[in-house]
C-alpha cells in the first residue's frame, strides 16, 4: 500500500493514537437503474469509449497504487454482468460483487458488512463517475492519515439560490463559500461505522451522502475537502453520456508513448501491419516506422499494388497475401482517402461515387474483411478522420460528411466488438502535408502544417495501446515544421493514388 504520510499546515489530528490501516479498499457504488436516461439497463452498463462505463471506473482503481481491493455494489439482478466485466478486463483488485441495496444508505451498510472488521480506509465512489482521476484518488488516501473523513468538491460557477415552496427566492448563499459535492468520499473505517450506528438510532434518518451522515451524527468531526476536477462528471442524464464521450476523446488526446527505440522494438517485433493507403503521406510514414521497429508491413495502395479499397475482392487478396506471409494480421490500418474540393450540385455522378467509395465504402470493406484475422490476435483496426468531421465544410461537403461518417464508425465498431477483444479507433490529425493535400490546396506556408511523419508516430503509438472506440487529435507542436511533399508524389497523387492525408 503506497501512501503519503506528508500532511499539510492545517493539519488537525482527531486522535492521539497514530493511525495504521490494515488496507484501503475502494467501494464502487453502482446501484442506479437508468431511469434518468430513459434505459433498459443500469446506466453503468451503457457503454462510453467503447467500453461499460462501470469498466472505466473500476479500471482507475485498480490502476492506483494506494487501493489495496476493490468492492463493487450493484444493482438488483445485473450482479452477474458485472462480474462478467470484471472478469473479462482481468481486475485483480476486485475481491467481490454484491447486490446493493434499495437505498445509497442501505448500500452504504451492505458494503461495510463486506468490508469487515478491522482498521483500514475506505474510499465510496459512484460507479457513474468513470473521469475519476488517480490524483483524486491519492489525495483523499493521503489526507486519511490526518483526517477521519473526507470529500471531494469543486468550487460552484453557478450562483445558487434557495427557494420555497412556491419557489420564490428565500436566500442566495454567498458563492465563495459554496462547493459543488463530488466523490468519492474517503473514511477511516471506524468514523464512518460509529455514523450509521448512531444514525440507526433516529427514525428521520435518510441522507444520500455518507459525508452528510458523519456531519450530523458526529458532528464533532472535521471533514477535509480536496479539490475534485471539472471532467469528473456523475452520468444521470442524456446529456452527460455525450459530454463523458466527449471527455474521454480529450483524455486519449494522446496515445501513451514509449520512451525509446528498445521499447518500441519490443512491443512491435512479430506484429503484422497491413496498410491500405501505405505509399504515400501518413500510411507510408506509418509503414516505415513500423517496419523500423521489427513489424512486418504490408503496404497496398492503388498505384502500387492496384489495391483499390473500394473493392472487396482486392481488400480480400491483400489480407491474405498477409497472412500467408506471417501467419497473422495485428493491425489493419485504412490512410487511403480522396479529396475533391466542389460545390456539391456541379460535382459529377462519377466524382461524387468515388469519392463516396474510397473514404466511406473501403473503410467499411477493410473492416469487414479484417475482423476474423484481427480476432485471432486482439488487434486493432485503425481509421482517420479530419478536422472537418465537426462541421461540414463547403467546396468539400463529401469529405467532411464521410470523414464525420468514420467516426461514427469507430464508436459503433468499438462497441460491436469489444466481445471479440477487437480494439478500433480513429486518428484526426490537423491539416497536414501529404500529397492529396498538395493536389487538393497548392503549396501553402510550410509552418501551418502538420507533419505526416508526426501523425504516423502518434498512429504507432495508438497502435501499441489499449485504447479503443477513440478519437485521438494529433496537433502541431510549437515551431514544427514539416517536410512539403515532392513534386513526383503530388504528381501521382494527381494521377489517381489514393493515400492518406
Amino acid at each position: 500500500m503506497t501512501q503519503d504520510h506528508t500532511t499539510g499546515p492545517d493539519a488537525a489530528p482527531q486522535t492521539a493514537a497514530p493511525w495504521r490501516p490494515t488496507r484501503t479498499v475502494a467501494v464502487v457504488l453502482a446501484g442506479g437503474t437508468g431511469t434518468r436516461l430513459g434505459l433498459g439497463i443500469p446506466k453503468q452498463l451503457l457503454k462510453i469509449a467503447g467500453k461499460p462505463i462501470i469498466e472505466h471506473t473500476l479500471a482507475v482503481f485498480e490502476a492506483a497504487p494506494e487501493i489495496d481491493e476493490i468492492i463493487v455494489l450493484m444493482a438488483a439482478g445485473h450482479v452477474a454482468d458485472a462480474q462478467r466485466i470484471v472478469e473479462k478486463a482481468g481486475f485483480r483488485k476486485v475481491t467481490k460483487v454484491i447486490e446493493g441495496g434499495d437505498t445509497r444508505n442501505a448500500t452504504t451498510r451492505i458494503a461495510l458488512d463486506a468490508v469487515g472488521a478491522g482498521d483500514c480506509n475506505i474510499l465510496f465512489h459512484d460507479a457513474v463517475r468513470p473521469l475519476v482521476s488517480g490524483r483524486i484518488v491519492r489525495e483523499c488516501v493521503n489526507a486519511l492519515w490526518t483526517y477521519s473523513a473526507v470529500d471531494v468538491a469543486i468550487p460552484s460557477a453557478d450562483t445558487i439560490i434557495q427557494v420555497d415552496e412556491d419557489d420564490c427566492i428565500t436566500d442566495i448563499p454567498v458563492r465563495s463559500s459554496l462547493r459543488r459535492g463530488q466523490t468519492p468520499q474517503a473514511f477511516r473505517s471506524g468514523t464512518i461505522r460509529e455514523a450509521y450506528r448512531r444514525a440507526e438510532g433516529d427514525p428521520d434518518f435518510a441522507a444520500t451522502d455518507d459525508c452528510g451522515v458523519v456531519l450530523r451524527y458526529l458532528p464533532g468531526t472535521p471533514i477535509k475537502v480536496i479539490d475534485g476536477s471539472d471532467e469528473n462528471i456523475k452520468v444521470t442524464h442524456p446529456v452527460d453520456v455525450h459530454l463523458a464521450d466527449k471527455l474521454f476523446q480529450l483524455a486519449a488526446a494522446q496515445a501513451p508513448r514509449l520512451t525509446d527505440h528498445r521499447s518500441y522494438t519490443e512491443e512491435l517485433t512479430g506484429r503484422t501491419v497491413v496498410i491500405f493507403g501505405g505509399s504515400y503521406g501518413i500510411g507510408h510514414d506509418l509503414a516505415e516506422l513500423a517496419r523500423g521497429y521489427g513489424a512486418q508491413v504490408f503496404p497496398f495502395s492503388r498505384s502500387s499494388t492496384g489495391t483499390h479499397v473500394e473493392r472487396a475482392a482486392d481488400v480480400e487478396a491483400a489480407l491474405k497475401t498477409a497472412f500467408e506471409a506471417t501467419g497473422r494480421i495485428d493491425h489493419v490500418v485504412v490512410t487511403a482517402g480522396i479529396l475533391e474540393k466542389g460545390a456539391l450540385v456541379e460535382m459529377d455522378e462519377e466524382t461524387m461515387d468515388r469519392v463516396l467509395q474510397v473514404n466511406f465504402v473501403g473503410p467499411v470493406i477493410a473492416a469487414r474483411q479484417a475482423l476474423p484475422y484481427l480476432q485471432q490476435t486482439k488487434g486493432q483496426l485503425l481509421l482517420y478522420t479530419s478536422s472537418s468531421y465537426t462541421r461540414g465544410r463547403a467546396q468539400y461537403a463529401l469529405y467532411s460528411s464521410t470523414k464525420a461518417a468514420l467516426v461514427n464508425l469507430t464508436q459503433a465498431l468499438a462497441d460491436e466488438w469489444a466481445e471479440f477483444g477487437v480494439r478500433v479507433n480513429c486518428v484526426n490529425p490537423e491539416r497536414t502535408a501529404t500529397p492529396m493535400r498538395t493536389k487538393a490546396f497548392g503549396e501553402e506556408p510550410e509552418h501551418t502544417l502538420l507533419a505526416a511523419e508526426t501523425v504516423a508516430r502518434a498512429s504507432l503509438d495508438v497502435l501499441i495501446s489499449d485504447l479503443t472506440g477513440q478519437v485521438i487529435d494529433v496537433r502541431r507542436a510549437p515551431g514544427e515544421v514539416p517536410a512539403q511533399p515532392t513534386p513526383a508524389q503530388a504528381d501521382q497523387t494527381a494521377a489517381g493514388a489514393a493515400v492518406g492525408g
